[in-house]
């Protein structure tokens, strides 16, 4: 069986920048803009969001980082464990809704085609 994620795929990532230069640039900017230390949100907020959207996404290699991220900043076991059931209820909820438009796409005509 293939591994679809291996720690160190992440070893590859200035390959993929290079080849995508331009976005690459802008992607890190922006990345190091919502990771910045003088915004509104404090940091510890900051690692507990990008923690939550790491959970809710879900992607092995962000919870990895913004983990060891929030441990650092002071998060504790029971902030990181409401933290996942905020992003749970989040994505259920968002599942929900999407079944609302499902449902109206179900009972609308056939399209032909």
């Amino acid at each position: 069986m293939t591994e679809y994620q291996k720690p160190s795929d992440i070893a590859t990532v200035p390959t993929l920048l290079a080849l995508a230069a331009p976005e690459a640039q802008a992607f890190l900017a922006f990345n190091q803009a919502a990771d910045r230390e003088d915004g509104a949100i404090p940091r510890k907020y900051r690692e507990l969001i990008a923690l939550g959207v790491a959970l809710a996404a879900p992607c092995a290699y962000c919870i990895d980082v913004h983990t060891g991220r929030a441990r650092a900043l002071g998060v504790t076991k029971e902030e990181l464990a409401e933290a996942a059931f905020v992003a749970s209820a989040v994505r259920a909820g968002a599942v929900l809704a999407h079944s609302l438009m499902a449902l109206r796409l179900f009972e609308a005509e056939p399209k032909s085609g």
